[in-house]
């Protein structure tokens, strides 16, 4: 399936993607919960599964006509992965991580798609990064890398748009990571079964007007899906519904010569093969 977060009259809504449009899943289940993260802390899901084939004729929705919302927006926890592709490693002059470099974003930061990425009025070194993410659909601690997708949710897009210059403010790359309307994620949550196993060698892109400036495949993370979970799981008890960023591919902004930054009037878009296209404009925060 492919699940979407939206607001209608009003009121959030949970929505599943089709090939004519948008269903309504809290129309057709007025009794679900009207956030993926619940859904997938309740198991839900075979429940819509039986509820739409029950129904092959309901009416859908223009996705064009919906305000959407990230698919996640009331995580737990928001773990990102830094140096997760060997390239982008090289890029900014580092080794190959032999552990996972992880920092955290917070629920605060996120924006959906369509929504602005702002750059602040404090730096104008505003970069991008294009990121597969992986959402945990049942609790998981102490999870062997055989087992480790079983836990899997599903898949989606994630910008994790970066100020470069205080991301180096310090050692932790927190403050940088974290700018208000800087964490661009969705449109849409693809559950496991429409993907290969651990979203393996999918095309990632991402493009800056246009023009392409990241090209990688998911094959080339350090750390896959499986061993990524299975890691965290040694020091985390992962929950329904927590996102992990895995990493962006070479290409970013801040290691070309000269950098290029975004800026006001700009827009960037994060495709990934069989999940879709992340697409933000950026605004800067004074006229925002």
């Amino acid at each position: 399936m492919r699940l979407l977060s939206f607001h209608l009259e009003n009121s959030r809504r949970i929505g599943v993607e089709s090939t004519n449009g948008v269903i309504d899943l809290t129309a057709l289940i007025p009794e679900l919960p009207t956030t993926l993260r619940e859904i997938l802390a309740q198991d839900r899901l075979p429940e819509i599964e039986t509820a739409l084939s029950a129904n092959p004729t309901v009416p859908q929705l223009a996705l064009e006509d919906l305000s959407l919302l990230p698919p996640i927006e009331d995580a737990e926890k928001i773990i990102c992965i830094g140096r997760n592709y060997a390239a982008h490693a090289k890029e900014g002059g580092a080794e190959t991580p032999t552990y996972p470099e992880i920092f955290m974003r917070t629920n605060g930061s996120l924006i959906a798609d369509g929504d602005a990425i702002v750059r602040p009025d404090c730096s104008d070194k505003l970069d991008f990064e294009g990121e597969l993410v992986v959402v945990i659909g049942k609790e998981a601690r102490h999870i062997s890398e055989a087992d480790a997708l079983d836990y899997v949710g599903g898949y989606s897009i994630f910008n994790d748009a970066t100020l470069r210059d205080y991301q180096r403010k310090s050692s932790q790359w927190t403050i940088g990571k974290n700018f208000d309307n800087t964490g661009a994620f969705g449109p849409i949550l693809v559950t496991p079964e429409e993907l290969p196993p651990g979203a393996d060698n999918l095309s990632i892109q991402t493009h800056l007007n246009g023009e392409l400036m990241q090209d990688a495949t998911t094959a080339d993370l350090v750390f896959p899906i499986a061993r990524l979970i299975a890691i965290l799981s040694e020091c985390l008890t992962l929950k329904p519904g927590d996102v992990i960023v895995t990493g962006t591919p070479s290409g970013v902004g801040y290691a070309r010569t000269p950098p290029v930054w975004m800026k006001a009037g700009d827009v960037c878009e994060v495709s990934i093969e069989g999940i879709g296209k992340l697409s933000n404009p950026i605004y800067e925060e004074c006229l925002f």
